[in-house]
């Protein structure tokens, strides 16, 4: 079994490393990079660092593995944050050196792509945080959502527990970046509806595993960063939401019966499944359309579920993953979920 800690907290003015792991969109769509950066700096009182590749689109493996080690290998940076996510992080855990992040533990903060990241941080021993990357959840068009403020700031500068709340209004429609009149208005946001629950009349703790599902689906078909040991996960709370890749449900599915023959589905205690996004510049679903794409992958879920863990405590619709806002969940760390009282609680 893993032995896993939280790494020691920065302090308002502290520095920051603000990494690229996955693509570094940054160079390409500067006006929400700065916007996370100015806040990071004016509302959190951190002074950010950026590093080579942090900017630079089509950096290689290694580039994005340096800037990492530069990251953490530096005494005077006390936290690690992703500035978006990607979609060939898996190709950097190769040339990380565990060996040097074991010896320099700090708090990353990632999602998305950044899942490859925080699954490698957890087996090195380390909690990470899953959520808040700089251009998403920082770089929010006029204002960050109070509910994501609040919880990074928690997380970033506190330790104990926190206890998550339903989202009474949120949004999923993204505007272009490279259109200037995007950050002058606030985003529109929709009734929220509160989290389903399913298998609700018990009370589980444990430490949380997962992340965005087709990066989880990944790392299986690769067999990076899984333990071989399914026990690793035992009495967990799994952590899965989907991206603006919107996956057909038929895909949420497999991929939930793939880690089911695997084994692995039915070692967790409880599921919580993140609010579907339902909307991209791809598919761009009108509200009804948005509604049945949400309830085919709950549908999908419970399909699976039924078959290879079918006593699993589930909550659908929390706010985390590539929706807005978006609490942080300490990745590794641990979280409550009390079904008779309908209470999430992490530990940051």
């Amino acid at each position: 079994m893993t032995m896993i800690s939280y790494p020691p907290k920065p302090s308002p003015g502290d520095r920051i490393a603000v990494v690229s792991p996955g693509a570094g969109l940054p160079g390409l769509f500067p006006r929400p990079f700065e916007l996370g950066l100015e806040r990071l700096r004016e509302d959190y009182g951190l002074v950010p660092v950026e590093y080579p590749a942090t900017r630079t689109m089509g950096a290689t493996p290694q580039q994005r593995a340096d800037d990492l080690h530069a990251a953490f290998a530096d005494p005077d940076v006390k936290a690690v944050i992703a500035s978006i996510g990607g979609d060939d992080q898996i190709t950097v855990l190769p040339f990380l050196d565990r060996e040097l992040i074991r010896a320099n533990p700090k708090p990353f903060f990632g999602m998305s792509d950044n899942t490859n990241l925080l699954m490698y941080l957890r087996n090195t021993g380390i909690v990470g945080y899953h959520g808040a990357t700089v251009m998403t959840a920082l770089g929010r068009p006029v204002r960050m959502d109070p509910l994501t403020a609040d919880s990074l700031r928690a997380a970033l500068f506190t330790s104990g527990e926190y206890e998550l709340r339903p989202a009474e209004r949120w949004n999923d429609v993204n505007r272009d970046w490279a259109e200037p009149a995007t950050f002058e208005e606030e985003p529109e946001t929709r009734p929220g509806g509160g989290w389903i629950w399913r298998n609700a009349g018990r009370v589980v703790e444990g430490r949380s595993w997962g992340g965005c599902l087709e990066i989880v689906g990944w790392l299986l078909m690769a067999d990076r960063e899984i333990a071989h040991d399914l026990s690793e996960y035992d009495s967990g709370v799994l952590l899965l939401e989907t991206s603006e890749e919107m996956p057909s449900g038929e895909e949420v599915f497999r991929v939930l019966r793939n880690m089911g023959e695997r084994g692995l589905l039915q070692r967790f205690s409880a599921l919580l499944m993140g609010r579907a996004k339902t909307w991209s510049f791809e598919s761009p679903n009108s509200p009804e359309d948005a509604d049945r794409y949400a309830a085919e992958q709950r549908d999908a879920v419970l399909r699976a579920m039924r078959v290879y863990a079918p006593n699993t405590m589930i909550v659908f619709d929390v706010d985390f993953g590539h929706t807005d806002p978006q609490f942080v969940i300490p990745y590794g760390g641990l979280v409550r979920v009390d079904g008779p009282a309908r209470r999430i609680t992490v530990t940051y």
